[in-house]
């Protein structure tokens, strides 16, 4: 069992208003490491006279090489996935793409959250990669990695000109998000919902507004995703909930709370994945439990163990969304038995109608200046 003593800093930093990680944490790829050590001279956020300055929240442009993902895990449902942006401003601290910023050479704390990377030629690329003879058409999952509709969304619109294509050519597509933001598509959702070409899932962890505010600090509050799954549902647009991760002790309580509301605000299907804490996500998670929730660090994470085979995170296919041993069989009993008691999941879910799909052929881009000739 490890010692509580080496697994929590003795003074976690003061949280930054906004910001999910309360440290920055080095990347795994990091050549020179650093570790704290506390010398007598941290200061509590009493203690702060100064105060802590904001995080301002960077955005820089990358033109992508290529959008479509692709991966062959047994344990997820889809197969292609697209990602407008990488990091997210969210900042939600179990986030399992964190470590997605240690390729990068950066932190995959608060970096993470406030070094956000814009594909601004997505939708080109879409465009180009959909117009293939090659290609051949599947349902793409929308935002799996870093949500499509974080803040930056709203001025850079990038996920909107990804919808705008996949609108076009009749491609069917699912999206999971936190944001109400995801309301401003609804013109182009709508009709892709009529033609059986989408489908939506919000994620929500908890009611508490309290606990989100530290666990997600720059997503919609609770009460504001029941409102959206409200609005997507009395749009036509097919919305389940997503309860990810359920953390023991901190929103696991809430789990038949939120079912409920859900399925009351018009979800018709639910899923719930366990907290994952891969790479740097587990130290990261441990500094937001000292800092948040330091009555309770130990049991959240002796429970987590006890779900992990006896480590804080296992990456077998086999567990790794919903877990091993009694702890994880008895939430899996849980959500099962409110998911019928409350209806979701009774009709069948996951089949986007491909007919649709226009192949449309794009001309073939114009060659730079100067074009170094082929000699076949």
């Amino acid at each position: 069992m490890t010692d509580s003593n080496d697994e929590y800093p003795i003074a976690p930093p003061a949280p930054l208003k906004g910001r999910g990680a309360v440290t920055n944490l080095q990347g795994r790829y990091e050549i020179n490491q650093r570790e704290a050590f506390d010398d007598g001279w941290v200061l509590s956020s009493a203690d702060d006279d100064f105060g802590t300055p904001a995080l301002r929240t960077q955005v820089f442009e990358e033109r992508a090489k290529s959008i479509l993902t692709r991966n062959a895990s047994p344990d997820i449902p889809f197969n292609v996935s697209l990602n407008p942006y990488r990091g997210c401003e969210h900042g939600c601290i179990y986030c399992f793409a964190r470590p997605t910023h240690s390729y990068l050479g950066l932190s995959p704390g608060l970096d993470f959250e406030s070094r956000i990377y814009a594909k601004v030629n997505a939708a080109a690329l879409l465009e180009l990669e959909l117009s293939k003879k090659s290609y051949v058409p599947e349902p793409i999952a929308l935002g799996v990695n870093t949500d499509a509709w974080q803040p930056v969304e709203r001025d850079r619109r990038l996920t909107r000109s990804v919808i705008q294509v996949l609108h076009d050519r009749g491609h069917p597509f699912a999206a999971i998000t936190k944001s109400s933001l995801i309301e401003r598509d609804l013109d182009l959702l709508a009709p892709m919902a009529v033609r059986g070409q989408v489908m939506a899932a919000i994620t929500i962890t908890t009611l508490d507004a309290d606990i989100a505010r530290t666990l997600e600090p720059r997503a919609a509050t609770p009460a504001r995703r029941l409102r959206t799954i409200k609005t997507l549902s009395e749009a036509g647009v097919p919305v389940g909930v997503s309860i990810a991760p359920v953390i023991p002790f901190v929103t696991e309580p809430d789990m038949e709370r939120v079912l409920e509301a859900c399925a009351e605000a018009g979800a018709s299907s639910a899923s719930f994945i366990v907290l994952r804490l891969p790479w740097e996500v587990a130290p990261l998670f441990k500094g937001w439990l000292a800092a948040h929730f330091p009555d309770r660090a130990d049991r959240v994470m002796s429970r987590v163990r006890d779900m992990r085979g006896g480590k804080d995170y296992d990456a077998s296919f086999a567990t790794r969304m919903k877990g091993e041993g009694l702890w994880a069989d008895l939430l899996k009993q849980r959500f099962h038995k409110a998911a019928r008691r409350l209806g979701l999941n009774e009709r069948q879910r996951g089949i986007l109608d491909m007919s649709h799909f226009r192949r449309v052929e794009m001309a073939r881009p114009p060659l730079p200046d100067n074009p170094q000739l082929d000699l076949f």
